[in-house]
């Protein structure tokens, strides 16, 4: 028996991914990513392909930042390039309403943390430096807590998530931004749920210094390719000045890599990392495909789709609380009350991959990521109206789904 043969060929069968995310990427992206040529990470087409990748980029984000770029990875990557410019013993205030945003904090609080702190709690840092403000799982960020907190704390960084992913709720960015202005602070969001779905540009929001998304999710485009960044030049001038602890996640090194030097487009990069063509590919294709759909027409789409899939699952007795348009989170039905981990586990055994929430409460996570149209929605319905008479036969789908026709079809009438 060779070496070969001691495991089995993995085969991954086709999934519908209808959770938070990744979502299922475009054919078209998946098919540029198979297709690009052994190329070398500083072959021509890849440099030209990476020119044009950031300027789409800077029309996704809706910004004239230069220094907007992707950092190879996941959305963690971006992030961390993001928080890089926090330094120990920085003031930093950070809002938490869920999973993600609390892992924001996590992070923050690791990078502004002392020698002493770490030691004292190197996985859990609590530097007295960092205010964390919770919010309540599956309530949002207003403007009256931010203003409040950044009121009394006069911070030097201020940090939230756009979308908690985790509770499925939207956090009030323009309440963010202006509080940051009105009090000298530079605001940090991760809009890792946010872009490629919500309708906005990110030079509306001058309180905001610093930006990180992801690929696979709004963007959808390979959960390993990378993630969108974009820093203001009072951003890039702070970094200048106090620099910090990364050179892989350094902004100002990634940029030079994207032909970003000295706060000016170049012809070609310089070397920072070893950058792969066919993942220039398919970011490049995807950032076509998010330009060719249209910002705004997209987050129309999203909400006129979430819509339909709110209203089912409240038909069937569910309860959503969540305020995104890409994800739904909801309360089951009284009756099956604490079995939400045993439904999304029947339902990814059937290919169906929904999500529960990573915290408590736990609720249940459906997402509509790139799943735009009434076939794809009656498909989700379809199949967790199926998991949820399974569990329960009490509950009868056939209102749901009549709703569900009868929404797109008055719809479709009215337009």
């Amino acid at each position: 028996m060779t070496e070969a043969n001691l495991f089995p060929r993995l085969e991954i069968p086709e999934t519908l991914a209808a959770g938070p995310g990744p979502g299922n990427t475009d054919a078209r992206v998946l098919a540029s990513f198979a297709n690009a040529g052994l190329a070398d990470h500083m072959q021509a087409d890849v440099l030209r392909g990476m020119v044009e990748c950031k300027e789409m980029l800077r029309k996704v984000w809706g910004t004239r930042n230069i220094y907007t770029l992707g950092v190879a990875g996941t959305g963690w990557s971006g992030l961390d390039s993001l928080f890089s410019a926090i330094l120990p013993g920085d003031e930093v205030v950070a809002f938490v309403n869920g999973t993600f945003s609390g892992i924001d904090a996590l992070t923050v609080r690791t990078k502004a943390a002392s020698r002493e702190d770490l030691r004292k709690d190197a996985l859990d840092p609590k530097p007295a430096n960092v205010t964390v403000i919770q919010v309540p799982h599956g309530q949002s960020v207003t403007a009256e807590i931010i203003e409040k907190a950044l009121a009394v704390k006069k911070p030097k960084w201020a940090v939230m998530a756009h979308w908690e992913t985790g509770s499925g709720r939207i956090n009030d960015l323009r309440g963010f931004s202006d509080a940051c202005e009105r009090h000298g602070v530079m605001g940090l969001i991760d809009a890792v749920s946010s872009l490629g779905v919500a309708d906005f540009a990110i030079d509306d929001f001058p309180g905001v210094v610093g930006w990180a998304s992801c690929p696979q999710k709004g963007v959808l485009c390979l959960p390993l390719t990378y993630a969108p960044v974009s820093f203001t030049d009072r951003y890039i001038a702070e970094l200048l000045e106090n620099g910090c602890y990364s050179y892989v996640h350094n902004p100002i090194l990634e940029a030079r890599h994207w032909g970003i030097v000295n706060g000016k487009d170049v012809a070609a990069g310089s070397y920072h990392r070893t950058h792969s063509g066919y993942a220039v590919a398919a970011f490049h294709e995807a950032l076509r495909i998010n330009l060719e759909q249209g910002i705004a027409r997209k987050a129309q789409s999203y909400a006129y789709h979430e819509q339909a899939l709110r209203r089912a699952v409240t038909a069937m007795g569910c309860e959503v609380t969540s305020n995104m348009t890409s994800l739904v989170v909801l309360n089951l039905p009284p009756s099956l009350a604490g079995r939400e981990k045993e439904l999304v586990q029947a339902c990814r055994a059937r290919g169906f991959g929904i999500w529960p929430t990573l915290s408590e409460p736990v609720q249940v996570r459906i997402g509509i990521l790139n799943q735009l149209s009434e076939a794809a929605i009656t498909e989700i319905v379809t199949r967790f109206a199926a998991a949820v008479t399974e569990m329960d036969a009490s509950i009868d789908p056939a209102k749901a789904l009549e709703g569900l026709r009868s929404y797109y079809a008055t719809s479709m009438a009215a337009e």
